[in-house]
């Protein structure tokens, strides 16, 4: 028998001022770096345990934070949970009215928030009947924009740099990220002790992220989105090396950043990734301490893994997972005995997929009827997950149908499993286009028109049609001083396997596609451009 330990983030913290000590934690900003060792960090976090205490903030209280990536962020990341709080991040790209309705339902007592965020809280403060504090990053205060705000350094400055190892429930909340709410209000995951301990290890893992002590990581994903990926806490944990960016990098700040700090492991959506491979080409550069980029949030073309591969020497492996899976729940990494195929072959077989679970993470795929579907590289049908680190309930009891009686969430996902055990996202179910009765994926639309040299973005829609009941229309943005006509993307598209009854009728050129809080194609948004 062994011990039973439990299984909460002070497992993760505890042993990183004596093991990781000397270790950095860089925040970059405005060009200009800052820099932390982790003994450092260890000390401030443990300051703001006992702060939290002295605000008579109760345990089990949520305690946002609205703030972009940096230390002190990562100090609240362990210090709420571990001192038996609940750290809820908010979404720093939300309106008004959507911050507002996810604090309201949070019922959050106080808030960690960076000052370019201060006027928006101040805005719906009187919203707000459960905040007591207000706490802004850094040694000042903005004057008279939030009456009664504190600064985050005069809070921690005459605290203990020691605080006595709480007894926590591992099961007990740790964490609470709200959806990104693109079919209605945003809907609360509260992950506990034990689910976040389970999750930053299965990131370091091979299957995952394979990172250590050795590694310099790099989320661009912000902390306020699924904590960072797991990233953080799996970083803290083994002790290596993290680089926050503070703020929107440019391409050409964040390659001075990635090659400067000579980072490892990055994970980011594919639209920072294509500019990033933009600027390293003009400078004639490459990052040869990359090891790998962990792409999510949308599919990556295929032509951005090939061009990593081909011109940088950078492996790009795709992820899969929500807010509702913590949110890791797959990685495309090749099998062993895939390592002899071609480069093309492994391309296509698995780096264009969403890849396997992770150990502890159960997927299906069913049909309209609840049956499970085979892998058989054909059968499409709706994705289903469970997992220990997978959301069983949303806050309040929200959307209760997304849950089945046999224990499994379904995703909204439409997959396709392979006989070797691989399975690809199809389409998100209300982004599928039923044409004449028959289904058309827009994400393997949208892959294949990216491939082309004159497309950086592109998103596939349904459009109303008073024949077929939807068609496809292409919305494309074009790479600077590049043409093209719909009889070419339609060529193309005949090229690459598409029947020509799946082929769009309408190409529209657009200056961008709109992006979610997160990074992810706002499809709803070109809906209703289109719509008519």
């Amino acid at each position: 028998m062994m011990m039973d330990l439990p299984l909460d983030t002070w497992l993760l913290f505890d042993n990183v001022a004596r093991h990781h000590g000397d270790v950095e934690i860089v925040t970059r900003r405005n060009g200009r770096s800052h820099r932390l060792t982790y003994r450092e960090y260890a000390a401030r976090t443990q300051q703001l345990m006992h702060a939290l205490d002295r605000l008579g903030i109760p345990e089990g209280a949520r305690v946002s934070t609205l703030a972009w990536n940096h230390s002190g962020h990562l100090e609240a990341y362990f210090a709420i949970p571990c001192s038996g709080r609940v750290i809820h991040t908010a979404n720093i790209r939300l309106s008004a009215d959507d911050l507002a309705f996810v604090l309201h339902h949070a019922r959050a007592a106080a808030i960690l928030v960076d000052a370019d965020f201060l006027p928006v809280v101040a805005e719906i403060r009187d919203r707000l009947p459960d905040l007591q504090h207000v706490i802004v990053f850094g040694h000042d205060v903005p004057a008279d924009v939030c009456p009664g705000a504190v600064a985050y350094e005069s809070l921690l400055a005459a605290e203990p740099t020691v605080y006595p190892r709480r007894a926590i429930d591992e099961r007990s909340p740790a964490g609470l990220c709200y959806t990104s709410g693109t079919t209605g209000r945003p809907k609360g995951v509260e992950y506990s002790h034990r689910s976040t301990f389970l999750h930053a290890l299965a990131v370091t893992s091979g299957a995952a992220m394979s990172f250590g002590p050795s590694d310099t990581v790099l989320p661009q994903v912000p902390m306020f989105h699924a904590s960072a990926w797991g990233m953080a806490h799996a970083a803290v944990a083994v002790g290596a090396k993290i680089v926050l960016a503070a703020g929107a990098l440019d391409a050409a700040d964040f390659v001075d950043t990635l090659r400067d700090e000579r980072v490892t492991v990055a994970a980011g959506v594919p639209t920072v990734w294509l500019g990033i491979a933009d600027e390293l080409s003009a400078r004639g550069a490459t990052l040869p301490a990359m090891r790998h980029i962990v792409c999510g949030g949308s599919q990556p073309p295929r032509a951005l893994i090939k061009r990593y591969a081909d011109e940088f020497g950078i492996t790009v492996v795709q992820a899969w997972g929500m807010t509702e899976t913590s949110p890791l729940a797959t990685l495309a990494w090749p099998q062993s005995h895939l390592l002899d195929r071609s480069a093309d072959e492994v391309l296509d077989r698995v780096r264009t997929q969403a890849g396997l679970p992770l150990p502890g993470i159960e997927i299906d795929i069913r049909d309209d009827s609840g049956a499970s579907v085979p892998f058989d590289g054909e059968s499409m049908g709706a994705l289903y997950v469970r997992g220990p680190w997978v959301v069983a309930q949303y806050v309040g009891d929200a959307d209760p149908s997304a849950f089945t009686e046999d224990g499994w969430f379904h995703t909204g996902d439409v997959a396709i499993g392979s006989p070797d055990g691989y399975f690809v996202i199809a389409d998100r179910t209300k982004d599928l286009i039923k044409s004449g009765g028959e289904w058309i994926s827009s994400v393997d639309m949208e892959a294949a028109i990216m491939a082309l040299p004159e497309v950086a973005e592109a998103a596939v829609i349904a459009v109303p049609d008073p024949k077929w009941q939807e068609r496809p229309l292409a919305c494309v943005v074009l790479r600077p001083g590049t043409t093209l006509e719909l009889e070419a993307v339609r060529a193309h598209l005949e090229q690459h396997g598409f029947a020509r009854w799946q082929l769009p009728a309408r190409l529209e050129l657009i200056d961008a596609v709109p992006k979610t809080a997160v990074g992810k194609f706002d499809k709803k948004v070109l809906r209703g451009r289109f719509a008519d």
